[in-house]
Formats: structure tokens, sequence, C-alpha cells
């Protein structure tokens, strides 16, 4: 068997065993998947129509539903490509070393956490997909959604996906299992609720030092980007913009993770 197919056999055994426990787990991969967007869609597009209390949106945005769509994807897609790669890593890496029965297959190291954001990715696509219909049927205000290139939207999505999924790497890297319920409240909520997931990031405008700083955050480009390709006529950051951060997040994140692995490992 050549090196090539050697490394191609050991990532298919990696990814089938983690759809093993993927297809086992099914229930909880779902709940966190689903609770946040449809909580959100819930209260900001049915429970306040419907009790008159509707939230003002930037001008030409649409409605709160429009808005909403591109960002609660993206948040599905983050969570669950985090939680996919960081927790289980973060728990391999520790006491259990869990992880030494994969980095003894004859393959160069950095195959094994590239199979992993690749399948975090995978879990994350699934997420939106998962979404999508949700934020869809459950609004109590129309939603315009308009596709405006499903080459453009199949990249933003994969550049998402690997961003979150490599985001997850870094964090199980560097996050001690014991301080893993930590990094939820200190790193994911800040991420979420200054990731322009509710409000497009031109309406940022009134506050320029706030419109500045979120430009740190990869669910602002993850956002914006979605909202490019799923919403075009709700006001965004430009194209390249999105796309060439995502990209250069995707590829920092990744040899960061990467780095941290080899750390992690040899150490």
């Amino acid at each position: 068997m050549s090196n090539r197919q050697s490394i191609l056999a050991s990532v298919l055994g990696l990814w089938a065993r983690d759809f093993r426990v993927l297809r086992r787990e099914w229930m909880p991969f779902m709940l966190r998947t689903i609770m946040n967007p449809v909580l959100s869609v819930f209260v900001f597009t049915y429970v306040l129509p419907r009790t008159g209390q509707n939230l003002p949106v930037a001008a030409g945005a649409g409605t709160m539903a429009t808005v909403l769509v591109p960002g609660l994807i993206a948040i599905a897609m983050v969570f669950t490509s985090i939680a996919a790669v960081a927790l289980p890593l973060s728990i391999e890496l520790g006491a259990t070393r869990e992880i030494e029965d994969r980095v003894l297959a004859p393959i160069p190291l950095a195959t094994v956490p590239l199979a992993k954001v690749a399948f975090g990715a995978f879990q994350g696509v699934l997420a939106g997909a998962v979404i999508f219909p949700i934020i869809i049927a459950l609004p109590a205000t129309e939603v315009h959604i308009r596709v405006a290139s499903w080459p453009l939207l199949a990249l933003m999505v994969a550049l998402s996906s690997w961003t979150a999924a490599s985001l997850g790497l870094f964090l199980g890297t560097v996050v001690r299992p014991q301080h893993i319920g930590l990094m939820f409240a200190v790193i994911l909520t800040p991420l979420m609720f200054l990731g322009c997931v509710y409000y497009p990031w031109a309406s940022l405008s009134a506050i320029p030092w706030l419109q500045v700083l979120v430009l740190v955050n990869p669910l602002v480009y993850m956002s914006e980007g979605l909202r490019i390709a799923l919403t075009p006529d709700v006001p965004h950051l430009p194209m390249a913009a999105a796309a060439g951060m995502l990209f250069l997040l995707a590829t920092i994140l990744t040899m960061a993770g990467v780095r941290g692995f080899g750390k992690r490992v040899v150490g």
C-alpha cells in the first residue's frame, strides 16, 4: 500500500469512528444544534410580532426574520463545529490520553487534527441544513430569502464551517478540560452577541468604535458572508472582504491548531 493510500485509509477509519459516535448521539447533536436558533426565532420573529413589539431593523434590512436567517445559520454552524472538535479533543488530550491510540497510526501527525477539523466542518454544514427550514417556517413575519449565487453560497458555507471547526481545534488544544465549561461563557457568548447575528454589520455605523472592534470576531464574517449569499438585499460587508477574511482566519486557526495539537501530543 502506498503512503497516500495509507493516509486515506487512516482518515476514513477516523471518520468511520466519528460517524458511529454521531449516529449514537444524534439526539444530543440535534438539541445543541437547534436550541439557540429555535428560541431566538421564536422570541424575535414570533412572540414579539404577535404581541405588537416588533424590533426596529436597519434601513433596507427588511424584517427582523430576514436579518436573523444568515446569523442563526452561522451560529448553528459555529457552535456545532466547535463542540464537535473542541470538546472531544479536550478530553482525548486530558488525563485519558485517548488520542495516543490515533497518533500511533503510520501517518503524518497533522493528519489526525486535520481529519477532526474536516469532520467538524461536515457537522457544521449539517447543522446549518437542519436549521434552515426551521427559521424559514417558524417566523410570524415574512422572510425574504434570495440566493444570489449557489456557488457563492457553497463557498461561504464551506469557508464558515471550516473556520468554525479550526477554531474548535485551536480552542481544544489550548483550553484545559477543567476549563472547557468556562470557554463557552468567556469566549463563545461574546462571540455570539457581537457576531452580527441579530443585526447587519453596516447598522453598527452608529457606534463606530464597536463597528471596528467586532471585526476581530470570526462570526462576523460568517454571518455577513451568509447574508451576502442568502439575503443580498440586506446591507452587508463586501463579498471579497467576507470571503477573504474567512479564508485567512481558517488558514491561521488551522495552522495554530495543528501546531498546538503537536505540542500537546509530543509534550
